[in-house]
């Protein structure tokens, strides 16, 4: 049975990690990032001895990236990361799956379609597949941004846009703190849940929790607002019960206040492994001069991702949703 590209390259990609990693005794994700710079190089680091870059050397050999499209890149690195992740107990360095990100994709098109040119910014990149995704949606001229707080994930994400030659800056920082950045016009996000352990920064947001630590993923949805422009748009990945939790009511009083809910999209919970692990998808627009609350907002469903036929006719009345919308 012939290999398919992607089965091919993370072959190439997990052999090269797993050689980098019993030389050097690092991590498998550490590891992972030195072969991610070997293979976009295609040359070994001068840091690296010389044992270890004879070996590299002989594996570039064996490989030849012409041969491999963004696609076939972007899910061969995918898997490797996810194969570094299986020992991580982290919530935030889980990936946001392939079918979650498509949907956010097929979102971050609509509701910006009539625009040319696009600044997006992902304040919470990870790896940056959901970034990634949503800029193979995009047709326009997009300038991406991202920022992440962990020092691996940051080093895989920048190595991973190289790959798939999507041009991407990124911020080495906590999102909470102030950005050098100019309003965008889209945000994208899977919000990392949890509290937030600065109670002093914490003090800056009208999202601050009464008493005790604030959630950081109220934090982050309050700081994206901050740096979208008015008009602008925010699409979340966002915990099924966000708006069952305390602290909600101040959380829907914020949004109320400086958002319109374009739409809500509950993903099926086949898609998660418990019930209480069940995201959705917020879609938000920033309050501006010239925006209205759309009359009926967009609340969906999702069938399970298997049942193609039910998907198909969720996304025709998406479609048809989105045409009114945005001829308004």
């Amino acid at each position: 049975m012939n290999k398919s590209n992607v089965e091919t390259l993370f072959e190439w990609i997990d052999q090269t990690t797993e050689t980098i990693q019993q030389h050097e005794n690092e991590p498998y994700l550490d590891s992972l990032a030195v072969s991610f710079e070997t293979l976009f190089h295609q040359n070994v680091s001068e840091e690296i001895d010389d044992i270890l870059t004879h070996k590299l050397q002989n594996q570039l050999k064996n490989i030849d990236t012409a041969a491999y499209n963004t696609e076939d890149i972007r899910k061969a690195t995918q898997l490797a990361i996810l194969k570094g992740m299986k020992g991580s107990t982290q919530q935030q360095h889980l990936m946001t799956p392939d079918t979650v990100a498509l949907i956010v994709g097929y979102l971050a098109e609509k509701v910006t379609e009539p625009k040319e040119n696009l600044r997006i910014f992902d304040p919470v990149s990870g790896t940056a597949n959901l970034l990634t995704v949503v800029l193979d949606h995009l047709k326009q001229q997009v300038d991406a941004l991202a920022s992440e707080v962990d020092p691996t994930l940051i080093k895989l994400s920048l190595l991973n846009a190289n790959l798939q030659k999507k041009q991407v800056e990124f911020f080495h920082q906590d999102s909470l703190t102030p950005f050098l950045l100019d309003p965008v016009d889209l945000v994208v996000a899977d919000l990392p849940i949890g509290y937030y352990p600065d109670d002093v920064r914490a003090n800056d947001f009208e999202l601050k929790a009464d008493t005790g630590h604030s959630y950081s993923h109220h934090l982050l949805m309050e700081q994206s607002l901050r740096y979208t422009k008015d008009g602008g748009y925010l699409i979340f990945v966002i915990p099924s019960f966000l708006f069952e939790s305390d602290q909600s009511d101040k959380l829907h009083t914020f949004l109320h206040e400086y958002a319109h809910i374009v739409g809500v999209l509950q993903l099926p919970e086949s898609a998660f492994k418990s019930e209480k692990n069940s995201k959705s998808i917020l879609v938000l627009q920033k309050k501006g001069e010239n925006t209205v609350t759309p009359k009926q907002p967009l609340l969906v469903k999702l069938p399970s991702f298997k049942n193609t036929k039910a998907m198909e006719d969720i996304l025709s009345q998406m479609n048809a949703w989105f045409s009114t919308y945005n001829s308004k």
